[in-house]
């Protein structure tokens, strides 16, 4: 079914009425019509009177007027999206070629998109100049194929030879390969309904980890009947010049026994001013008493896992039986220790405790919204199922509690994946370890507000578990745990969730479901465009209730992302380009105003008082305040700077240029899918979506 300007059910629902108005033509063959409203026209006429031509005027009238206004409305949407662009990269804001990925591989895809989007543009044409002189070209899908005798001149000979070429050599592949990925794409989508009646199944259940008694029966230490153990708290950071203060202030305000707490700032800055910034604040929290060291690498190598591997090497840290990770911008509320260690007590198997992420900025725009819905059934569904029935999950490298001698049996962190640690859950679970998902239990964070901040953020996500699948399959499939324990680590956990995933959404609909348009005899069930992927949309969005009228432009952007995730997945796979590279992810610290307020609170008091509020300090550091006004006063406004990314913009235009195929073709739901699809693809690739990076 063609798209088509038809409002006539939207008309029936018209109920407005105006003054009644009396029509009378100069013509004495035509009677006169009182008419009491626009619905007058639409009433029904006894079959013999016939058709009224006054009526049916009218009707063409109304038509027309509700056809010119859809027209309008979408001449309107258009201009002010080309408005925006116009004024994002011509007036005054800088634009920058992506720079992000220079591999061979990141360049031979993009050569392949626009290869790709040639040939469609050129087919196009000739299909259109075909439609004009065999006249019924685009009317069906499977056309006559005229024989020899029938071919009259040199254009019709080509346009028979690109039939036959079409229908015999590359409807065929398409359709295998197509069914393939329709077979992948089932399988996933069975797995994400399988977690989803997982998840129903603990709500119902209301089954959770819980804690036997209450180990904390008073407030006073000395009263407790609870044995603290020693907790070592770390904060890895590097040249987090936006969120280093907040995080440090929430951490050295954990609700537990002074003496049984150290605090490890481990810094990675390269930039001196950042470097005397952290260390500064860390000397203003030791001066309150605080057990808390700075700590800093002068031979930076493997990132964040070189960093914690270099702290957990310090003499004192044999002293400690648990280790707690919360990285820059993480602000973990007080009581965050007491809800997670005492499940260690009586579980001696017990090496990790996870909690879940809550996040500061989710409303800060769509690209974080977004974010925001699929981080929520990660968390809410993945993690807590996993948990739940299979007791293994990824560990999510911070808001985790470690017992220190599950990490030293596992080998420790090892620098050779940019996913340290998913790479330390894994070698813990071959030996043994067990884990507790606390959904109950959040720590405040962020995402990014950028697109090409959350870019980077996902193709270190999904190029280092490709890494780490290489490396650990040997381990896997010689360890010691039960088969079933390997089927879920190889077929579920990477296989299906972190290969078969971004493959599919990439293949299926950037690569073939445009080329069905240009081949119509390779068939694309309408089940696999349109109902599936929106009943799966609903599922995502289930943990996140609030996010439902973000179902279409949450089920548009995963499949825009799909093409940074199947370069992220093959560049991990074959170990190409940038696939061992780390970007620290770039951070708004939109949470600090409050702590800011609270500095400011708490400076304007004595020195002498005993409380400590968050953000706060009770000495008077002059020079590290000055230090603060000479790194801020010089800076000058910092430009705004458009990226564009040329794989999202050639595959828009493939995708819109096959839906203007599909158009010509009246092919229906293929229109609209592939015309947003394209809409959104424009978007994300002229940097259009999400806040600007600085």
């Amino acid at each position: 079914m063609s798209p088509r300007l038809d409002f006539s059910e939207v008309w029936a629902k018209d109920t407005r009425r105006g003054t009644p108005v009396a029509v009378t033509m100069e013509n004495p063959n035509y009677s006169v019509v009182e008419m009491d409203g626009p619905d007058v026209p639409f009433q029904p006429v006894d079959k013999d009177r016939g058709k009224n031509l006054k009526q049916f005027t009218w009707v063409l009238l109304l038509k027309a007027h509700r056809a010119v206004g859809w027209i309008s409305w979408l001449a309107n949407l258009l201009w002010a999206l080309l408005g925006t662009i116009n004024k994002r990269l011509i007036f005054g804001q800088g634009v920058a070629m992506e720079s992000g990925d220079k591999s061979i591989r990141g360049k031979m895809l993009f050569r392949f998109i626009r290869s790709f989007l040639m040939v469609s543009l050129a087919v196009l044409a000739f299909e259109v100049v075909a439609h004009f002189r065999d006249g019924h070209y685009f009317q069906n899908s499977n056309l006559h194929i005229p024989r020899k005798a029938e071919i009259q001149g040199w254009f019709h000979m080509v346009y028979v030879a690109w039939l036959e070429f079409r229908a015999n050599y590359i409807a065929s592949p398409i359709q295998t390969l197509s069914n393939f990925c329709v077979t992948l794409f089932v399988i996933q989508s069975l797995d994400r309904l399988i977690l989803c009646l997982g998840m129903f199944w603990i709500k119902f259940k209301r089954i959770k980890p819980r804690i036997e008694g209450d180990p904390f029966k008073s407030d006073d230490v000395e009263g407790s009947s609870y044995d603290y153990p020693m907790v070592l708290v770390q904060i890895p950071m590097c040249n987090e010049r936006e969120v280093y203060e907040q995080s440090i202030s929430a951490v050295c305000q954990l609700d537990w026994p002074r003496d049984c707490l150290l605090i490890q700032v481990l810094d990675d800055s390269n930039d001196e001013s950042v470097m005397c910034l952290i260390s500064g604040e860390v000397s203003k929290w030791s001066q309150h008493g605080i057990n808390i060291i700075y700590h800093h690498r002068l031979v930076r190598t493997g990132y964040k896992a070189g960093n914690l591997k270099s702290a957990m090497s310090c003499d004192y840290v044999k002293n400690y039986e648990f280790v707690t990770i919360f990285d820059a911008d993480f602000q973990p509320n007080p009581d965050f220790l007491k809800l997670t260690v005492p499940h260690f007590k009586g579980n001696p198997e017990l090496g990790l405790v996870q909690a879940r992420w809550a996040f500061v900025n989710k409303d800060e725009n769509l690209l974080t919204r977004l974010q925001n819905i699929n981080l929520c059934f990660h968390f809410e569904v993945e993690q807590q199922v996993n948990g739940v029935f299979l007791n293994f999950f990824g560990f999510n490298g911070t808001a985790g509690v470690w017992r220190i001698k599950a990490l030293e049996d596992s080998g420790g962190w090892l620098e050779r994946t940019t996913v340290e640690d998913m790479d330390i859950a894994v070698r813990a679970h071959l030996n043994g370890w067990k884990f507790i998902y606390l959904n109950d239990v959040k720590a405040l964070c962020e995402v990014p507000e950028s697109y090409e901040a959350y870019r980077k953020q996902q193709h270190r996500w999904h190029s280092g578990p490709m890494q780490l699948f290489r490396l650990c399959i040997p381990a896997i499939i010689t360890s010691k745990i039960s088969f079933w324990k390997k089927a879920n680590l190889i077929l579920l956990f990477f296989l299906l969730r972190k290969l078969i995933l971004p493959f599919y959404s990439f293949t299926l609909f950037c690569i073939i479901l445009p080329l069905t348009m240009f081949v119509p005899e390779a068939e694309l069930p309408l089940w696999v465009i349109c109902y599936i992927p929106v009943f799966m949309s609903f599922l995502n969005i289930l943990p996140a209730p609030k996010s439902f009228p973000f179902t279409v432009p949450y089920l548009l952007f995963e499949n825009t992302m799909s093409v940074t995730k199947f370069n992220a997945m093959v560049s991990g796979l074959f170990q190409l380009g940038s696939s061992y590279e780390w970007i620290v992810t770039k951070k708004a610290g939109r949470s600090s105003e409050l702590d800011l307020l609270a500095i400011a609170e708490i400076e304007s008091k004595t020195i002498n008082q005993p409380q400590i509020h968050r953000g706060a300090s009770k000495s008077e550091l002059s020079e590290l305040n000055k230090l603060k006004e000479q790194i801020v006063a010089p800076s000058p406004p910092a430009k705004k700077v458009n990226k564009i990314y040329k794989k999202e913009l050639a595959l828009a235009f493939l995708l819109l240029t096959a839906s203007v195929r599909s158009l010509l073709s009246a092919q229906g739901i293929h229109f609209y899918f592939l015309l947003f699809q394209g809409v959104s693809f424009l978007l994300v690739g002229l940097d259009l979506i999400g806040e600007q990076m600085s």
